[in-house]
């Protein structure tokens, strides 16, 4: 069974260790003690939206590639097959940028879904 808590600390641990970070250095920029980002990259704790926006805003990721990158495994998971609206070369790039996700992105290169 999917469990929507590990799929979301999987995808945040995965993008913190692209950037090459320590716990540490992500849950003091997030505000949020060392343990519970750690229960929450292992998915033993659930995060608020709250909680979740500012550990995606420390690691400089938009909350929603964090979801879409969810979304996805949760997809392929139940053995669906979503089509992607945004390269995945795009998305990689934009997660293991460690500046700020926004150099060199238009507005006019996000296309709108659905």
């Amino acid at each position: 069974m999917v469990v929507l808590r590990r799929e979301i600390g999987d995808v945040l641990r995965d993008a913190r260790q692209r950037q090459g970070r320590t716990l540490r250095e992500v849950s003091s920029a997030a505000r949020v003690s060392l343990g519970y980002l750690s229960e929450v990259e292992r998915g033993q704790k659930e995060a608020s939206s709250e909680l979740l926006a500012s550990i995606c805003e420390a690691l400089d990721v938009p909350m929603s590639l964090v979801l879409r990158e969810v979304s996805d495994r949760i997809a392929i998971a139940e053995g669906l097959a979503i089509p992607d609206t945004i390269p995945a070369d795009f998305v990689a790039g934009l997660l293991a940028r460690g500046g700020d996700w926004r150099d060199g992105v238009e507005r006019s290169d996000l296309q709108p879904v659905g």
